[in-house]
């Protein structure tokens, strides 16, 4: 199965499994679908299913819930990261904010609903019990305060203070890099692949979630709010990779690890390393 197959197959799991709100609440429940109806790039779910479908294409469509969790597990940071007491962005995916559309509780409580229920969706996976708590760990750790979290935490605190390089791959490792590797992982726990591996693929993951935060950084410098689809020039007080090294030695930091991002894929089996190299081919270099 081709990536694009992966993407229209997840697609298609998600639209049949959006969440629902059972209550007479006459606005939560397309407050809850719109973001994901939205769209984004899918990148973190299908990072995960190309994995699985490298060594156990069988296993693919087992692994659905387990890339769905993850993306409502991004997509809650997304809502989040855009209310008016972390980003107060104005429009992400190409729409307009929940807490715009709505209002901040409306957001608040989307968010918080699509964090819990990604841990639903990993519980009932058609999985072992002992796969899905080796998911859990992953999910849990590296979208909480060992991740995502504390990222998110430092980038807040830290607003209009400088950092140092490696206080600022830090912060961006923890709320970016590391829930793109943990899909890469659990990716690998699914296809039973061995320890080492995962290990591997978890670091590559890794670099690859830092290079796509200083081409954020850079797309936020360089391009208007149509072309990123998001809210753009909003990060004047925040610690980006941009405003530290500048527009030429960010891109020249995305340069130097976009080219071992592509050197370290060689590693892989050459399955692994086939349907990974064609779904980052469009992304690797997306800062130029």
């Amino acid at each position: 199965m081709q990536n694009k197959q992966l993407l229209e197959l997840f697609e298609d799991y998600l639209k049949a499994n959006l969440p629902t709100s059972d209550s007479f609440h006459p606005i939560f429940e397309n407050a809850l679908q719109k973001m994901l109806y939205a769209g984004g790039k899918r990148f973190r779910p299908v990072l995960l299913l190309s994995v699985v479908n490298s060594v156990e294409p069988l296993l693919t469509k087992n692994a659905l819930p387990i890339a769905l969790g993850v993306e409502f597990l991004h997509t809650y940071s997304l809502v989040h990261d855009d209310l008016p007491s972390m980003d107060d962005a104005d429009l992400r995916r190409g729409n307009p904010t929940l807490h715009k559309t709505y209002d901040e509780v409306t957001a608040i409580l989307v968010g918080d609903a699509l964090n819990t229920h990604s841990f639903n969706l990993l519980a009932n996976a058609p999985l072992s019990s002992d796969v899905k708590i080796e998911l859990m760990k992953v999910l849990s750790s590296d979208g909480g305060i060992d991740g995502m979290i504390i990222g998110q935490a430092i980038d807040c605190y830290f607003e209009n203070q400088t950092l140092e390089l490696s206080q600022l791959e830090f912060l961006h490792i923890h709320k970016t890099a590391k829930l793109i590797a943990g899909s890469l992982k659990m990716g690998a726990i699914i296809a039973n692949l061995d320890l080492a591996t995962q290990e591997k693929l978890y670091n590559f993951g890794i670099d690859i979630g830092l290079l796509f935060q200083i081409q954020d950084d850079i797309i936020d410098e360089t391009s208007s709010e149509e072309e990123a689809g998001k809210t753009t020039s909003n990060d004047g007080a925040k610690n980006s990779f941009v405003n530290l090294l500048g527009l030429d030695g960010a891109i020249k930091s995305a340069d130097k690890l976009s080219l071992k991002c592509q050197n370290d894929l060689k590693v892989f089996d050459e399955n692994i390393q086939e349907n990974l190299n064609t779904l980052l081919s469009k992304y690797l270099n997306r800062h130029k």
